[in-house]
């Protein structure tokens, strides 16, 4: 099962994403130089769900692109655009390759080992557990998590039973299948595209009554991941932990948060695959990297934190980053 060959997409799109891009792209080269599947940065389309044109127009950036290997995968935004770009992770995978397995990743991820090495099983689909309880957030007089849950898998003719997690306590977050939507996997993206969007765009056009009140910006992705992968016959636990999120990717978000919290050896993986002169001079144009890896400013993040003893919430590590003037995204 680790050998099978798969696909991994990234969403690529002018601003900072591009660099993300870049430095994924570069990683995956790094850290498995003998990956057989396909990588395509899937970049949405200049039309009428976006004010702007998102598509990668810089010249530099797209030539390194091609030295690493990157297959460009436009695709068009028909349902979400700017008013969520979340939904570019949806819509993007339509446009993959049908019937192959995928793994999609958040562009704000390093590769760090051998992803052939994954015990991927894309016959029961998961995705990241590394996630805080920021959906739903029930109110004083409910509904709670219990019937904010069911009555999503209700709306699919979905069973909650068997997402259930006994060894949690009722009404605690993590009893009710959850994920973080920075890496998912399955066994052909048209398939869970199509459905993704069907879901998503059923919740957010047409809400249940439970759902009053609650926030699906930015949150609707994370909403109907759940769903999805148990329609496909996954879970929370078909995936060995240890390999994604662990020693096989980093889901790092934001690079002063990079500095903060991860490990030595992640930011070691990164001021090396970011040190080739041809890389550098397009990554130094992006002035967080600038700043953070070529200017070493990553260095005071980092003395700011006892990586030991970390604060347990994000919100605090970023407040300390930005109270000492290091903050950059």
């Amino acid at each position: 099962m680790a050998q099978q060959s798969f696909n991994v997409m990234i969403i690529g799109q002018s601003g900072r994403l591009q660099y993300e891009a870049l430095l994924f792209a570069a990683s995956l080269r790094h850290s498995c130089p003998d990956f057989s599947g396909r990588l395509f940065v899937a970049v949405p389309q200049p039309g009428p769900l976006w004010q702007k044109d998102p598509s990668l127009r810089n010249a530099a950036v797209l030539a390194a692109l091609t030295r690493l290997d990157v297959e460009l995968l436009p695709f068009e935004s028909k349902l979400f655009g700017e008013s969520y770009p979340y939904g570019n992770k949806i819509e993007a995978l339509q446009a993959m390759p049908e019937g192959e397995p995928f793994v999609f990743f958040d562009s704000d991820t390093l590769i760090t080992g051998d992803l052939q090495a994954v015990p991927f099983d894309f016959c029961r689909p998961s995705a990241s557990l590394r996630r805080e309880g920021t959906w739903p957030k029930p109110t004083l007089y409910g509904p709670g998590y219990d019937a904010i849950w069911r009555a999503l898998y209700r709306r699919f003719d979905l069973d909650i039973e068997p997402t259930l997690d006994h060894s949690q306590p009722d009404e605690y977050w993590k009893r009710y299948l959850y994920f973080n939507a920075g890496f998912f996997y399955g066994a052909c993206p048209q398939a869970f595209g199509a459905r993704f969007a069907s879901y998503a765009q059923s919740i957010l056009t047409d809400p249940p009554i439970e759902l009053v009140g609650q926030s699906l910006d930015p949150w609707l992705d994370q909403v109907a991941l759940p769903l999805v992968i148990h329609s496909f016959g996954g879970g929370r636990d078909t995936l060995p932990v240890g390999y994604l999120d662990g020693d096989t990717s980093c889901h790092y978000r934001l690079f002063p948060l990079l500095y903060a919290r991860e490990s030595d050896a992640v930011i070691a993986l990164l001021e090396e695959i970011a040190a080739p002169n041809w890389l550098k001079k397009v990554l130094k144009t992006y002035e967080p990297i600038k700043r953070l890896v070529y200017q070493n400013r990553g260095a005071r993040v980092r003395a700011l934190f006892d990586q030991d003893n970390l604060p347990r919430r994000e919100q605090a590590i970023r407040n300390k980053i930005k109270s000492a003037g290091h903050w950059l995204r």
